[in-house]
């Protein structure tokens, strides 16, 4: 059966200049511990291929993670790649180690600023009062710094807590949206929050930056009571949209480069790195750096304000299970229900072309002209079933590819909303 399918379709043609300023990825330095030299460059360069401007050092308080800082900064120096502080404050920090550090760092060639000061970030933060961070502030403008405060305080989402958290907080200067996902709802997410915060800085007369989050997915199943899918389908496609017609964002922030445990990488999977009992589960396998591509694309979009030039190329994304399925081990995440049992295909066209899905007997096509555009199909109801995706033109293939794994509809060694990533070129 073939389908004319335009879930999603859109071919874009937006035409607003974007002054932007960089763009970053949210790095988890607790999947550094492993790292040498030489896995901080292969990252940096990794990054800076699609556009990438540097690394939110993500960092908690433990035994290693700031440990890795003089590698992370010797690499980013030598790769003329920026990096920035971003305290992960559902860790117990001290405020004198926060000062301590960015004090160490802040005056690196690669160390980011914003306005001219260093910029400094968390996840997380709101438990603390405005005398914390304001003392923080003083402590380091006593030690000669002078920085710009761009938080994520994560209990503000609300739109209507916009002003809210500026007056309550009248030592920041900015503010970092994390919420790049539906608030457990099936449906997309828009720019409410976004816009409302980003106004909220302007009444409020700081000086900014407003960082957006852009994130491509969200599942997480490390053995928890309340682990989570959220609505992720078409995500990484319309947020990034969202950034260059609607937002425009003073920095856009990628949520993440190497969170592996929420399935929101889009980095390659590190064989050194450690992830634990669980999520190799679901994450083995499960490359997601066609995803990379995609940013790229966006990347110089947001940037330069217009679209760039591409090349055919189809990047597509499935889940290995259907959502019904019982699986051997784990639980049935939050939200299971939300996502579609489907492959997506996001084309990149030269000229117009006619993309083609199959998945066993399930068989969807969809016209895309010149540009970008999407579309998907629905699972098999057969098992053992590998999804296989075709740009046709002028009824002649030009360019054919399949997934790296089947879809089993017949057995699930634990339950995984994570999707595998590739593409055809």
């Amino acid at each position: 059966m073939s389908l004319a399918v335009v879930l999603g379709l859109q071919i874009l043609s937006l035409g607003a200049c974007v002054h932007a300023t960089a763009v970053f990825a949210h790095f988890m330095v607790q999947n550094s511990y492993s790292y040498g030299p030489s896995d901080w460059a292969a990252d940096i360069a990794a990054a800076q291929a699609i556009g990438i401007d540097g690394f939110a050092l993500n960092t908690a308080v433990d035994t290693y993670e700031t440990t890795k800082y003089p590698d992370a900064f010797a690499a980013a120096e030598a790769a003329n790649f920026q990096m920035f502080i971003s305290f992960d404050m559902t860790y117990d920090w001290a405020e004198a180690d926060m000062v301590s550090l960015v004090q160490t760092y802040a005056s690196s060639s690669s160390y980011y600023k914003w306005n001219g000061n260093p910029l400094v970030s968390t996840f997380d933060g709101d438990a603390q009062d405005n005398d914390f961070w304001a003392g923080f502030k003083t402590d380091l403008g006593n030690a000669g710094i002078t920085i710009s405060l761009a938080p994520a305080f994560i209990d503000y989402r609300d739109p209507s807590e916009a002003t809210t958290v500026f007056s309550t907080y009248p030592s920041i200067d900015g503010f970092f949206n994390w919420w790049s996902w539906p608030a457990d709802v099936a449906a997309d997410l828009t720019t409410a929050t976004d816009l409302a915060y980003q106004a909220g800085i302007s009444t409020a007369g700081r000086s900014g930056p407003y960082i957006m989050a852009v994130s491509p997915w969200q599942f997480k199943e490390l053995g928890g009571t309340n682990d989570w899918v959220e609505q992720s389908d078409e995500l990484w496609k319309y947020r990034w949209e969202q950034a260059i017609s609607d937002v425009k964002p003073d920095i856009v922030e990628i949520i993440t480069w190497n969170d592996y445990g929420e399935s929101h990488y889009i980095s390659d999977i590190n064989p050194i790195v450690n992830l634990g009992d669980l999520a190799p589960l679901y994450v083995n396998g499960f490359d997601h750096g066609a995803w990379r591509t995609m940013a790229q694309y966006y990347i110089s979009w947001y940037k330069n304000g217009v679209a760039p030039a591409i090349n055919d190329q189809v990047v597509y994304w499935y889940r290995a299970y259907p959502k019904a399925i019982t699986c051997s081990e784990g639980d049935l995440p939050r939200n299971s229900a939300y996502p579609a049992d489907a492959v997506f295909a996001f084309s990149m066209l030269t000229s117009p072309a006619t993309i083609t899905l199959t998945v066993g007997d399930s068989t969807a096509s969809f016209d895309a002209s010149a540009g970008v555009a999407i579309g998907s199909v629905p699972f098999s109801t057969q098992d053992a079933q590998t999804p296989v995706i075709s740009i046709v033109r002028d009824g002649i293939t030009v360019k054919s590819g399949a997934g790296a794994k089947a879809i089993s509809t017949s057995s699930c060694p634990y339950y995984n909303f994570n999707p595998l990533v590739g593409i055809v070129q």
